[in-house]
């Protein structure tokens, strides 16, 4: 038989880790068994043509909350053209309704359960030959016009079992390799799918290095692990960075789902020593409203968490991702200003605000009548209100989550905005806010915006705010734009600055020996020629270094003019864009 294993990806980077799974569990039935990844990018039709060509007899399709709806239109599709197809579904998003689900679309003929290894390849060996379905468990099937759901308990793979996913597998270098070490969840939160399911199982260590080796040696750009709790085991957790840490190329960035308050000091000891870039930390904090913690049984050491995340920034070189939910139960619009304000405090370099979705198969989905919540009852199922927070507020925090993303999770306005915060806001929460409530006024909400006006945006709402200096800010904002764009011409808002015969003054400077070897050590070898294309040296009117430093200088700064140097060849962006170095602005003027 001819076996397709496809599914829609939300973005073309991403890689489907289960249809892999699959094709490795069923690898000793001697079937043809092809994968075909699209995005929920794609056209149907275009899809559907793509399936057509490949003329399988059984489509096995991964559902989740970002391609069902799509899934539902392609399997109709699929089952005109090709009425002899087995369509065959499964996935997070058809686990916990599948009786409904295949009432509700006659395309669907079989629908696995949970875990899907195991059960995949009990239904692939007996299609077109016994075809008994009524004994594998975790099977929703179809026979004599109903649909029967069998949910006998099946008994998943062991992580020692489970089938490497990429074996044999080319992988390339532009997108992301998901991965995990183990399954499962220690906790219990009630918003997400993992209080589904008890306990936590963890592949051999040995077995997880040699997987490692194998992403380290083809040089993927990054390794995704899928892990609810990357840090439950410590001993577990630790051996596999330290490994990677002994085997790392300097390619490869590792991403980890971690929960902070559990890093003691010496993982944090550990963390201080690795490259800039290796790691990259995904943290739940979703509120800091202990009524709120409580009644979505999370448990968390907020004072601990704060500890870990300041002391990992301290040494910038781990890129920290902090996440914060909107509507949950008890978390009004005023708990959750105090929840960013406590988040935000911590400066990670991406702060995430997401909207509660109310998933199948969640313990809040279950208990939606008791806190109130209204949400769509579509994918991704996500809140509209509840008995704390009203439509207007989400929708208002809609769109402070769109200046945090625009304005902060970028990095290339923190100078600006850490001026502002200093000067002008007790709370980071209500800047935001003001410059939503402005992005909105000006209709700017309704259409995309180039990189050089939302620096012009926000020099905009400085000038509307009427805060001082308005001279000092320009400059720091040209300051964020050098250090962000390697540029030769700055956007006609910035001020420009020439000396006499300066860039003459900056090729000479680069002929200096004792200055490379002091600010460009790499470039030694080059001819100033060739540096000159490399970096950009650029005139300022205020020491914007030291407003960087203490942004409460502003009122108090004076004029001093100040030659800067930006070297944009670094060897790892995960933090910096580039390095700066302050120079003695005579030998400029």
């Amino acid at each position: 038989m001819k076996v397709l294993l496809t599914t829609l990806n939300a973005k073309y980077i991403h890689r489907n880790l289960a249809i892999r799974y699959l094709k490795q569990s069923i690898k000793d039935l001697d079937e043809d068994v092809h994968i075909a990844e699209f995005t929920i990018n794609h056209s149907q039709q275009y899809i559907v043509n793509e399936i057509y060509k490949i003329q399988p007899d059984i489509i096995g399709f991964s559902c989740y909350i970002w391609n069902v709806e799509m899934i539902h239109q392609i399997s109709n599709l699929v089952k005109k053209v090709m009425p002899h197809v087995t369509i065959i579904w499964g996935g997070p998003e058809v686990s916990f309704e599948a009786s409904k689900i295949m009432e509700a679309n006659d395309a669907i003929d079989m629908i696995i359960l949970g875990e899907g290894e195991k059960t995949f390849k009990e239904l692939i060996s007996i299609i077109g030959k016994d075809e008994d379905y009524s004994q594998i468990p975790a099977l929703a099937f179809r026979a004599k016009g109903e649909v029967f759901v069998n949910n006998l308990s099946s008994t998943p793979l062991s992580m020692e079992e489970l089938p490497f996913p990429y074996e044999g597998e080319v992988l390339e270098e532009d997108k992301i390799v998901y991965y995990e070490s183990s399954r499962g969840c220690p906790y219990n939160c009630q918003y997400c799918l993992s209080s589904s399911f008890q306990g936590v199982r963890f592949r051999p260590i040995e077995v997880v290095k040699k997987e490692l080796k194998y992403f380290i040696d083809q040089g993927v750009k990054q390794v995704k692990f899928v892990d609810r709790t990357f840090n439950a085991k410590k001993d577990y957790a630790m051996e596999i960075m330290k490994y990677i840490l002994e085997h790392n190329q300097g390619k490869t960035n590792f991403h980890f789902e971690i929960t902070a308050d559990l890093v003691d000091e010496d993982t944090l000891n550990f963390l201080q020593g690795v490259p800039t870039g290796l790691f990259q930390f995904e943290i739940g904090v979703q509120s800091t409203n202990p009524e709120t913690l409580k009644a979505i049984q999370r448990k968390m050491d907020f004072p601990r968490l704060k500890k870990v995340v300041e002391t990992i920034s301290e040494g910038r070189n781990i890129h920290q991702h902090l996440d914060l939910i909107v509507g949950l139960p008890y978390e009004d619009y005023f708990s959750f200003r105090k929840s960013f304000d406590d988040v935000f405090a911590l400066r990670p370099e991406k702060l995430q605000v997401g909207f509660l979705k109310l998933l199948k198969g969640a313990g809040i989905t279950r208990d939606a009548n008791k806190y109130g919540y209204i949400y769509d009852d579509k994918p991704p199922y996500e809140v509209l209100e509840n008995d704390a927070i009203t439509y207007g507020e989400v929708m208002t925090l809609k769109g402070i989550e769109e200046m945090v993303e625009t304005y902060w999770n970028n990095n290339m306005f923190n100078s600006s905005i850490e001026l502002i915060l200093a000067n002008y806001y007790a709370n980071t929460f209500r800047f935001f806010e003001d410059l939503w409530r402005y992005w909105e006024e000006k209709g700017y909400h309704h259409q995309f915006h180039s990189r050089n006006k939302l620096y012009e945006i926000l020099l905009d709402f400085y000038s509307y705010k009427n805060f001082d200096r308005i001279d000092v800010f320009r400059e720091v904002l040209k300051f964020d734009y050098i250090k962000h764009n390697k540029t030769s011409s700055l956007p006609k808002f910035l001020p420009i600055m020439e000396g006499k015969d300066f860039k003459n003054k900056c090729h000479k400077f680069l002929q200096q020996l004792e200055v490379l070897e002091k600010y460009l050590p790499n470039y030694i070898e080059l001819p100033a020629k060739q540096i000159i294309k490399k970096v950009h040296f650029e005139l300022f009117n205020y020491n914007v270094v030291d407003v960087e430093k203490n942004p409460k200088s502003l009122i108090q700064l004076q004029q001093e003019k100040t030659v800067l140097l930006f070297d944009y060849d670094i060897e790892n962006k995960a933090i910096d864009y580039c390095k700066y170095f302050l120079l003695d602005a005579v030998e400029f003027l």
